[in-house]
């Protein structure tokens, strides 16, 4: 086999073995030569063969990397017999997650900002489930942290890049709009739990169908 030749079974093989998505420089050192469209060629390939054998999973494109998933046909029965396995995110959680993943980079002041409420333990939370980070500094009196979205993000979503993300014109899916004001967002403290009697505070006009439709479009991946 010339150097330049990428062998499907290793590719395979180093997938499969990944706890993650593997990269691309993971792949590189163990093939210098082949190029990331070989590898893209290579992974839809082994894609090929697995849908002509009916296999219940295939190689996805996730968080710039390549990574078996089982197909989404069998969410539900995986769903049904591992019901913890499903990501819960109160709606406050998932209300201040979208807004990071559409306005990245965020302090949490500039949240708190857009969604009028006091949002540290909603922040602490995300941070906890690695579905964002502390991505820099702000150059400000204090030096603030900002906060973006995190490559679990990207992998729990199943997004290859935050490019994938839609546009907010695309979004079918709206979630409700809040009703009334809460002085900070106490539902964050157990985002895995629901039938919280408290309601999410009202948004500013002009940015709350942005959280909203963009809330409703994570809901849906």
């Amino acid at each position: 086999m010339a150097e330049s030749e990428l062998d499907r079974s290793a590719l395979e093989a180093l997938i499969f073995s990944s706890e993650g998505p593997l990269g691309l420089a993971a792949l590189k050192r163990a093939f210098p030569r082949v190029t990331p469209g070989q590898i893209s060629a290579a992974v839809a390939q082994i894609n090929a063969d697995l849908a002509a054998t009916g296999r219940p999973y295939e190689i996805a494109e996730i968080a710039a990397g390549w990574q078996f998933r089982t197909r989404p046909a069998f969410a539900e029965v995986i769903l049904s017999a591992t019901p913890d396995r499903k990501l819960r995110l109160s709606r406050p959680a998932l209300e201040t997650l979208a807004l990071i993943a559409y306005r990245q980079p965020l302090t949490r002041a500039e949240i708190e900002d857009l969604r009028s409420v006091d949002c540290g333990a909603v922040v602490k939370s995300l941070l906890e489930r690695d579905l964002v980070r502390i991505v820099g500094r702000r150059d400000a009196p204090g030096r603030p942290a900002l906060y973006g979205t995190s490559a679990t993000f990207l992998e729990t979503f199943g997004l290859r890049a935050l490019s994938d993300l839609p546009a907010l014109r695309e979004i079918e899916a709206i979630v409700a709009a809040p009703s009334e004001e809460l002085p900070a967002d106490e539902s964050a403290l157990e985002p895995g739990e629901s039938g919280s009697s408290e309601q999410p505070d009202a948004l500013p006009d002009e940015e709350e169908s942005l959280a909203d439709d963009a809330a409703g479009e994570l809901l849906l991946h």
